[in-house]
């Protein structure tokens, strides 16, 4: 049984020798394989950069709920923008979950082709300094996710610009997430993030301010995902088991309530998708003589498991 998240050194990959590439490539397939989650170490996101993004989410989810609720997206699906507390549900649970959160999506050029398919990221006037911080924590993020799944690419024996081609100017997602304290009353069933797995191909996850992140292990065991502050947790999400055949399989994964102080709790998922002409097509070397699952586009799944949790 799994004891502890396998953890990776990225430089390894982006500036080691043949030697510790090949081993990298390795240890990042059977970690997401069999273990559902990694956690990467030595990675290019500028820690202060990443203390003024924490800074930041705690001021954002301090300001007045009637602040709060201006900033809720017209567009729906809660893609941009502001969910108040208690929205969201885990697929297949009509339990909420107990959290809120904020939604940063793909910086696009004026004109873009995808214009009319992505909503306007929503920057709180009350902050100033959000947009530009949020801004390249996306950015950090997104390169980290390019270079973790062209690693993959070896081991899935696909072309290296295989999955770059398919998250260029993706529709990924940056969760500002403020757990806050349980209220008095909670129904006992509400969890701060009821049991679920991600939509995406992969989840990027920078170290939470408090513990209370577990993953199902392969065993069916709940194992807590613990780790230093500002190393980066992956898991593997549903567009990535689907186009694998279950190869690599999503990860369950839970968010419990404090069994200690009362207190809020932050974190801040990055969660890469493809774009939205993106096909979810099974690998040919995941194949295996069956096919799990037909061909989808990747915005057509998005919008199905978003009517799943409540958002759409």
């Amino acid at each position: 049984m799994l004891e502890k998240v396998p953890e990776l050194s990225l430089d390894q990959y982006t500036d080691g020798n043949n030697k510790d590439r090949e081993q990298f490539v390795k240890e990042l397939f059977e970690g997401l394989k069999y273990y559902g989650f990694i956690i990467i170490k030595d990675h290019p996101v500028p820690v202060p950069l990443l203390d003024k993004a924490y800074e930041l989410c705690q001021s954002l989810f301090e300001l007045p709920e009637t602040i709060k609720s201006g900033y809720i997206s017209q567009a729906g699906a809660g893609q941009r923008g502001y969910t108040p507390f208690g929205k969201e549900h885990a697929k297949n649970n009509k339990f909420p979950d107990l959290k809120e959160f904020w939604h940063v999506g793909q910086i696009l050029e004026n004109n873009h082709k995808f214009s009319n398919l992505y909503p306007d990221n929503i920057w709180p006037q009350e902050l100033p300094e959000f947009k530009n911080t949020f801004t390249n924590i996306f950015k950090s993020l997104e390169g980290v996710g390019q270079s973790l799944l062209s690693a993959l690419t070896h081991s899935l024996d696909i072309p290296n610009h295989y999955f770059s081609d398919m998250i260029s100017d993706g529709n990924s997602i940056l969760r500002l997430l403020h757990y806050p304290p349980i209220p008095e009353g909670t129904d006992p069933n509400c969890v701060r993030a009821a049991a679920h797995e991600d939509i995406n191909l992969i989840t990027i996850l920078v170290s939470a301010t408090t513990s209370g992140l577990e993953l199902l292990d392969r065993d069916g065991q709940w194992l807590p995902v613990e780790t230093d502050k500002n190393n980066l947790i992956v898991d593997a999400g549903d567009m990535l088991s689907r186009i694998t055949n279950e190869v690599i399989p999503s990860t369950t994964h839970r968010v419990v309530n404090p069994k200690g102080a009362n207190k809020s709790r932050y974190s801040m998922p990055f969660f890469i998708h493809p774009h939205p002409q993106a096909m979810l097509s099974c690998i040919e070397s995941c194949e295996n003589g069956q096919q799990k699952y037909p061909d989808i586009l990747s915005h057509d799944f998005l919008m199905e498991r978003l009517k799943e949790i409540g958002l759409s």
